[in-house]
């Protein structure tokens, strides 16, 4: 049985090896270990027993903005519900948490976002500060194929 849960700092290393083929696409950023320690309050892990097999992360941008990024299943668990489960998890937090706007993320699945209620929307629209404190790290910066969407809080 899959349970949801927040990361801890021992996840790391599980974390890290689930992206590694991932990162090497430029599917997703590659986040140092110190950069998911940092963060590791974002962090939404689903697991099977002991294994990490998915997570993904609520990074808050402002009062206004939050965004859903690092969201991964591990292939041998995709099409079973878990990255729908997670991104769920993600946007009640987000109401939780009062974001008083959006939940934005950049993704190659736009479909997989707009099924659950996500709208595309210009990358034009996306904050500065996003561009420059994330995409400029990118594989594929500035040609990126990414989709941006957003959901209403």
């Amino acid at each position: 049985m899959i349970r949801l849960s927040k990361a801890n700092l021992s996840d790391i290393p599980q974390m890290q090896s689930l992206i590694v083929n991932e990162v090497k696409e430029g599917v997703i950023l590659n986040r140092s270990e110190d950069e998911v320690a940092t963060n590791i309050r974002s962090y939404i892990l689903a697991k099977d027993g002991d294994k990490i097999v998915g997570y993904g992360a609520l990074h808050i941008h402002s009062v206004r903005l939050a965004e859903i990024r690092s969201l991964i299943v591990d292939s041998a668990y995709r099409g079973k519900g878990i990255g729908k489960d997670i991104v769920e998890y993600a946007l009640k937090e987000a109401k939780e948490l009062q974001i008083k706007e959006d939940v934005l993320v950049l993704t190659y699945l736009p479909d997989f976002f707009k099924k659950l209620g996500f709208s595309e929307i210009n990358k034009e629209q996306i904050p500065e500060h996003k561009i420059w404190a994330d995409c400029i790290n990118c594989i594929h910066f500035p040609i990126c194929n990414e989709v941006a969407l957003i959901y209403k809080i």
